[in-house]
C-alpha cells in the first residue's frame, strides 16, 4: 500500500466515524437549532479543535512506537487492527438510530465554542480511534512523521467541517433526516463498519508482510 493509497482508505474511513451519529454531531444540530447557524458554527469551531488536538495525539503516540523495536512495533501495529476490526464487527452488528434530538439551553457564541471543544476533547473514544488508526496510515517509509501528522489532520477537521457543517447551516432538515430514517442511518453504520474490517484486513497483512521481509 503506498501513500496515496493509504490517505484514500483514511478518507473512507474517517468520512464514515465522523458521518456516524454521535454526541459531536447531536451538540451541533441542538445548538444550531436553538442559536441559530452562528451558534451551530461555532459549536462546529469547537468541535474542530478538539478533532486537531486527537491528531496531534495520534502523531505524538505513532512518533514514540516508532522507537520501538521492530518486532515491537509491528506487534502495536497488528493489535491496532485487531481493534479496527473490532470497531468494523460492531458496527455491522448495530442498528443505529437516533431518537429526537432536543434543544439545547440558548448561549453564547464563545460558549458554544468553548462546549464542543470540551464535549469533542474529552470524547476516550477518540483518542482510542487515533491510537489504533494513525500508526496504520503515517509510516516512516512515507517521509517525515511530522508532515503525515499535518496531512492526517487537515483531512480530519476538513471533514468534520464538511459534515458537521453542512448539519449546522440546515439542522432542521438534518435533524429530520436523522430521526426520520432509522433505516438509512442503520445501513450506513454497518457500511462503515465493512470498511473498517477491511482496513484491519489490509493493514494486518502489510504489518506481516513487513515482519516476515525484516
Amino acid at each position: 500500500m503506498d501513500y496515496t493509497q493509504a490517505l484514500w482508505l483514511y478518507l473512507v474511513l474517517l468520512f464514515g466515524i465522523i458521518a456516524l451519529p454521535g454526541m459531536d454531531m447531536f451538540l451541533i444540530i441542538a445548538n444550531a437549532l436553538t442559536g441559530g447557524r452562528r451558534t451551530g458554527l461555532a459549536t462546529l469551531a469547537g468541535v474542530m479543535l478538539g478533532g486537531a488536538v486527537h491528531a496531534l495525539f495520534g502523531a505524538l503516540a505513532v512518533g514514540v512506537l516508532t522507537q520501538l523495536p521492530s518486532g515491537l512495533y509491528g506487534a502495536m501495529i497488528l493489535a491496532g487492527a485487531a481493534y479496527m476490526a473490532w470497531i468494523g464487527w460492531t458496527l455491522l452488528g448495530s442498528a443505529i438510530t437516533v431518537a429526537a434530538i432536543g434543544k439545547a439551553a440558548y448561549r453564547s457564541d464563545w460558549s458554544a465554542f468553548r462546549q464542543g471543544t470540551i464535549t469533542c476533547l474529552l470524547n476516550p473514544k477518540a483518542y482510542l480511534f487515533v491510537l489504533a488508526v494513525f500508526p496504520q496510515f503515517m509510516r516512516p517509509q512515507y517521509g517525515p512523521l511530522w508532515s503525515q501528522a499535518v496531512v492526517l489532520g487537515a483531512m480530519t477537521v476538513t471533514m468534520q467541517f464538511v459534515v458537521y457543517g453542512t448539519l449546522a447551516l440546515a439542522a432542521g432538515r438534518g435533524r429530520d433526516a436523522l430521526i426520520g430514517n432509522p433505516g438509512v442511518t442503520t445501513w450506513f453504520g454497518r457500511g462503515a463498519g465493512g470498511f473498517f474490517i477491511i482496513a484491519a484486513l489490509l493493514t494486518a497483512w502489510h504489518g506481516v508482510t513487513q515482519s516476515v521481509l525484516a
